[in-house]
């Protein structure tokens, strides 16, 4: 029998089980997104041989390209057509780029079909933790927001299993073919969920807000709920001006370095580039090299389940701060290891504790702060805007990361000091979060909503907020 929970009035039995549900057919999307953009992982030493002379920053990187493009259109779409149909189109995207990468006969041709495919994950990136954050009652909001990094985490590791069996007898075309089987079940579980409450109210569809909302947190405390909601959404018009206001212009800054940190601090190069560092720190073929990757992969899967408990116990700022002091700690180790030249177990320490640090942290932590800190009107538009700095760092980093490696190789005679680099980018978000992120667990959106709403005279840093809501 599913579990039930009641309303916060007491009356209203609520399935959780449907609140999974809904919350795990949404986060396809960020299966797509782990397993799309780290399948490239196992296939990337092959395209660099069957694409000859071909930048190897640009054939990793394309896809990254797509998902800038498709960040900036969710800026509209998700409000225009709302989350569930966007998910939708993203779902359609996928399943083009997966069948056209299987197919392709040039470097330019996979290019084009890889950046199709972002196109897609930007589009589903920003908008699954969205919609996830609107469904889910505030006592739930941060596991069912940790839902969504389970599924990037359970895409990249299938993605690396999946390429690991391919390899064997060099199929990287069926790497990239094996995408079509998810966005094919996202587009199929769409059919099950329903729409935002939250973006059903700000179209006037009370009633259809009001069947949603009494169904996830119960009948007594859905006309409530719709009720605030609708408070709020009357102090804003949800157009591009409302984004000028003094607390959702500093909740969006806060919102876009934040995520920039997620995607600079050098983690996600280790995990994409796994298999090319192993190389070269001696571990010798491709196979063997996905094979002892695997370590990382599973250890970033475990660590995600433990997530869960993390942001149902622990304050996010907390989380986020002890995490990416860990990820510098393994920069430092990585570091050590080519500068010492030691083993490759030293370089697959360096990978599980950086890997480990972030996945704890940053990685899951840092999608519930920014789905959850703006308000209601505008959440769609300030997530893609949010996406999109994600993206266009994560473009950056993707294509400029080998290039690095590489002059730190040439110009110092070692790999080492890229490591120490990002070890120094980690301690500057571990200080950026303690200065300006402020805790959200436990309140609800409109809570939240109305923290920002009401900073007019100076930033929010977490000294100088209202104690009753950032505590």
């Amino acid at each position: 029998m599913a579990k039930t929970t009641l309303g916060t009035a007491g009356k209203g039995p609520v399935s959780n089980l449907y609140l999974y549900f809904v919350a795990v057919t949404a986060a396809v999307g960020g299966f797509l997104f782990g397993y799309d953009l780290s399948i490239i992982t196992g296939a990337m030493l092959y395209l660099e041989k069957y694409f000859a002379g071909a930048n190897l920053g640009l054939l990793t990187s394309s896809a990254v390209f797509g998902c800038i493009l498709g960040s900036f259109a969710s800026v509209w779409a998700a409000d225009k057509f709302g989350r569930r149909n966007s998910l939708y189109v993203a779902a359609g995207l996928f399943l083009v780029s997966a069948i056209w990468c299987s197919l392709v006969t040039s470097a330019i041709e996979f290019d084009v079909a890889r950046a199709i495919g972002g196109i897609g994950v930007g589009l589903a990136t920003g908008i699954s933790p969205m919609y996830i954050a609107e469904i889910s009652p505030a006592r739930m909001r941060g596991r069912m927001v940790v839902v969504n990094q389970l599924s990037i985490v359970v895409g990249i590791v299938m993605s690396i299993v999946v390429a690991l069996l391919l390899s064997y007898g060099g199929h990287w075309r069926w790497m990239f073919a094996s995408a079509a089987v998810p966005s094919l079940a996202l587009a199929i579980g769409l059919l099950f969920v329903p729409r935002s409450p939250r973006w059903l109210a700000s179209k006037g569809l009370d009633k259809e807000a009001l069947a949603v909302l009494a169904r996830i947190n119960g009948a007594a405390r859905a006309d409530e709920e719709l009720a605030e909601i609708k408070a709020e959404l009357g102090q804003e018009t949800g157009s591009f001006r409302d984004l000028g206001q003094p607390g959702i212009r500093y909740a969006l800054l806060v919102a876009c370095i934040l995520m920039i940190f997620q995607q600079v601090n050098g983690v996600n190069m280790i995990l994409i580039y796994a298999s090319k560092i192993l190389v070269e720190a001696g571990i010798g073929s491709v196979s063997n090299a996905l094979l002892n990757s695997l370590y990382v992969y599973f250890l970033i899967f475990f660590c995600t389940i433990v997530s869960f408990w993390l942001v149902a116990k622990s304050p996010r700022r907390l989380i986020l701060m002890a995490g990416t002091t860990g990820m510098a700690l393994g920069h430092l180790i990585m570091a050590y290891s080519f500068f010492t030249n030691s083993s490759t177990w030293i370089v697959l320490l360096a990978m599980l504790v950086a890997a480990g640090s972030f996945t704890l942290s940053l990685a899951p932590v840092g999608w519930v702060v920014v789905s959850e800190i703006f308000p209601n009107r505008v959440r769609g538009k300030c997530m893609g805007i949010v996406t999109f700095c994600l993206f266009t760092s994560s473009f950056v980093v993707t294509w400029a990361f080998p290039n690095v490696t590489d002059y730190f190789q040439q110009s110092f005679g070692n790999r080492g000091g890229a490591y120490l680099l990002f070890a120094g980018i980690c301690m500057a978000c571990v200080a950026f979060v303690w200065r300006f992120i402020p805790e959200t667990k436990d309140l609800t959106l409109e809570e939240i909503s109305g923290f920002w709403l009401g900073q007019t005279k100076r930033a929010p840093v977490v000294e100088a907020v209202r104690p009753e809501v950032i505590r």
